[in-house]
């Protein structure tokens, strides 16, 4: 799953590498819902919404980029991969990789692996109840 999809990049060339695949293209605003339906290649599906409202362990991969700082981003994306899978996160040079590694280990990820400006978050535990927290909480009140 691509989270907060926008322009459709990343999601478009990934389901264009990988036109096995099902990639799921998502992004809260409409408009640029229409702009990917018109774009998107027949395995990737566009989903109008946003991450809190999708349902949780459902993708074995979710990946975010410039979407928000990486420990919301984080919090976002864990909560829609499964036990396996791997949150998968653009970094800019400011980011706080503690603060993602903790906001990663409550929310069932493993510990962080920086891999060339991209962080992956292993998937290793199921996400605890409450998660994910209500649209726009994640924002508001990061967990680190």
């Amino acid at each position: 799953m691509d989270v907060g999809s926008g322009g459709g990049s990343p999601g478009i060339p990934l389901a264009l590498a990988l036109p096995e695949r099902e990639v799921t293209l998502l992004d809260a605003q409409q408009r640029k819902c229409d702009f990917l339906r018109r774009w998107a290649p027949p395995n990737a599906r566009v989903v109008w919404g946003r991450a809190e409202e999708q349902p949780p362990g459902r993708w074995g991969v979710a990946l975010a980029k410039a979407l928000a700082q990486p420990q919301v981003a984080a919090e976002w994306c864990l909560p829609l991969v499964r036990t396996g899978g791997a949150a998968i996160l653009w970094l800019g040079e400011s980011a706080d990789l503690e603060r993602v590694a903790r906001v990663s280990e409550q929310l069932g990820g493993g510990a962080p692996e920086e891999h060339g400006g991209l962080l992956v978050l292993p998937k290793v535990a199921a996400t605890p109840p409450g998660f994910p927290r209500r649209t726009g909480v994640a924002r508001r009140r990061p967990l680190a």
